[in-house]
C-alpha cells in the first residue's frame, strides 16, 4: 500500500457493506478472479472507496499471506471502508451466501439415499474435477516463474519445488503442508543466507503470533485449519491438503464424494476455500461443516483486522516475499500432482469419457471451470438416466 494510506475510514454505513459484500458474495461465481473484479468494481470503480494502487497491493499483500486471497482483499476493502467492525461484516457477508447454498448441496449430494440422478450429477461434475486440477496449477505458473529470477540455478530451484510438491502428494499424504512450508523455509535461507536483517521490518511475522494456538486443534479442525492458515497459493491448493485427510485418513468421505466436494466447491459463489464445508458435513453433518468453515475462514479474518496496516510492510518484506517464492511452485506442483489420485478415484469407465470431454473444454477450446464442471454434471445426469452405473 501507499505509504500514509493503511487507515480506515468511514466511507459507508455498516448496513451498505453489508449489502454490497454480501451481494459480491452471492454472485461471485468463477472463484478468485471473478470475486476479486467484482471487489475492484465495487469499491474502485463504482464508489472510489480505495484507490486503484491501494487495491493492487492488497492483492499483491494477500498474496503473501496464506488462506483465500478473494476474502483477505474483500476484508481489507471492508475495513479500509468501515473500520474493524466493517471488515468483521463484509468478510462474514461475503462468504455466508455461498456457505448457505454449499451445505444445502452438501445435504442433497451427501445423503444416505440420494436420487440416481444425483448421483449422476455428482459422479458427472467429479469427473471432470482432475482436469479442473491441473488447469488451476497450469493458470498459477507464468506469476510464480517469473518471481524466481532469470538465473539458470534459480529456474532449477522452481522445477526442484515443484517436483517434490507433485511428488509429496502421494508419498506424504498428511504432511504435505510442512513440504510446502520447508519449501518456502529453505529458499528464505538460500536468498537471505549472510544477509543482515532488515532494521525494524517485522513483516509477515508480525500477523503470525496471534494464530500459534491453532496448532493444538485435531481432526477436523487440524483440517480446517490447515487449509485456512496454511494453504498458500491458489485456492486449489487446498485439494491436496484436505484429500489424505478426508478419505485416507480419518475415512470421512469416499474419494467419489470427495470429487463431489470439490465440484461443489467450483460451482458455487464465494471461495473456493468453502469446499472444506462438505468435507465438514460428511464428518460430522452441519455442525461439522460449520465448525470447519469457521476454522478455515478465521485465519483470514485474524491475519486481516490483526494486520491491515502492515499490509504494506508486508508486500516489501523481502523474507516474505522469498518464502512464498520457494512455497509457491512447490504448491503449484501439489496441486497438478493431485489430478493422480484424483483421476484414480473416478470408479466407471464412462467417467473418463467425461474427464477427457472437460480436458477439451478447457485446453482446448479454452473456456471457463464453471461451465466445464456444469456440462460435466449435465453429462453425468444424461449417461445416468440412460442406464450408466452411477
Amino acid at each position: 500500500m501507499t505509504e500514509g494510506a493503511d487507515a480506515p475510514q468511514h466511507a459507508a454505513s455498516l448496513r451498505e457493506v453489508a449489502v454490497a459484500w454480501g451481494r459480491i458474495g452471492l454472485t461471485g461465481f468463477g472463484g478468485p478472479p471473478a470475486l476479486l473484479a467484482l471487489t475492484r468494481r465495487l469499491c474502485v470503480v463504482d464508489h472510489d472507496w480505495v484507490s486503484e494502487a491501494e487495491f493492487e497491493d492488497a492483492v499483491a499483500s494477500a498474496s503473501l499471506i496464506p488462506g483465500p486471497a478473494a476474502l483477505q482483499v474483500a476484508i481489507f476493502c471492508a475495513w479500509k471502508v468501515r473500520g474493524w467492525l466493517g471488515g468483521l461484516i463484509g468478510g462474514v457477508c461475503f462468504t455466508l451466501p455461498g456457505l448457505v447454498l454449499i451445505l444445502g448441496l452438501s445435504v442433497v449430494f451427501l445423503g444416505e439415499h440420494p436420487p440416481l440422478l444425483v448421483l449422476g450429477a455428482a459422479a458427472g461434475a467429479g469427473a471432470a474435477v482432475p482436469a479442473v486440477a491441473v488447469d488451476a496449477a497450469l493458470k498459477l505458473v507464468p506469476a510464480s516463474w517469473a518471481r524466481i529470477g532469470v538465473a539458470r540455478v534459480q529456474r532449477v530451484r522452481w522445477v526442484g519445488y515443484a517436483v517434490v510438491g507433485a511428488a509429496a502428494v502421494s508419498l506424504v499424504g498428511p504432511y504435505l503442508v510442512l513440504v510446502l512450508l520447508a519449501c518456502g523455509l529453505v529458499e528464505v535461507l538460500v536468498r537471505t543466507w549472510g544477509q543482515p536483517r532488515p532494521e525494524g521490518g517485522r513483516g509477515l511475522t508480525a500477523m503470525i503470533p496471534p494464530l500459534a494456538a491453532g496448532g493444538a486443534l485435531a481432526g477436523l479442525a487440524w483440517t480446517a485449519f490447515k487449509v485456512g492458515a496454511l494453504a498458500y497459493g491458489g485456492g486449489f491448493v487446498i485439494v491436496p491438503l484436505m484429500q489424505s485427510d478426508a478419505v485416507s485418513v480419518h475415512h470421512w468421505m469416499t474419494s467419489g464424494q470427495f470429487l463431489t466436494a470439490v465440484a461443489l466447491g467450483q460451482i458455487t459463489p464465494g471461495p473456493v476455500v468453502q469446499t472444506v464445508a462438505v468435507v465438514g458435513y460428511a464428518a460430522a453433518g452441519l455442525t461439522g461443516g460449520l465448525l470447519a468453515a469457521v476454522v478455515a475462514f478465521a485465519p483470514s479474518f485474524v491475519f486481516v483486522l490483526g494486520g491491515a496496516s502492515r499490509f504494506y510492510a508486508v508486500r516489501r518484506d523481502r523474507r516474505a516475499q522469498a518464502f512464498l517464492t520457494g512455497a509457491g511452485p512447490a504448491t503449484i506442483g501439489a496441486i497438478a500432482g493431485s489430478a493422480i489420485p484424483l483421476g484414480l478415484s473416478l470408479g466407471h469407465v464412462w467417467q473418463v469419457g467425461v474427464l477427457a470431454g472437460a480436458a477439451l473444454w478447457l485446453f482446448g477450446a479454452r473456456k471457463g471451470v464453471v461451465s466445464a464442471l456444469l456440462l460435466a454434471l449435465v453429462a453425468g445426469v444424461v449417461l445416468v438416466a440412460l442406464g450408466l452405473p452411477a
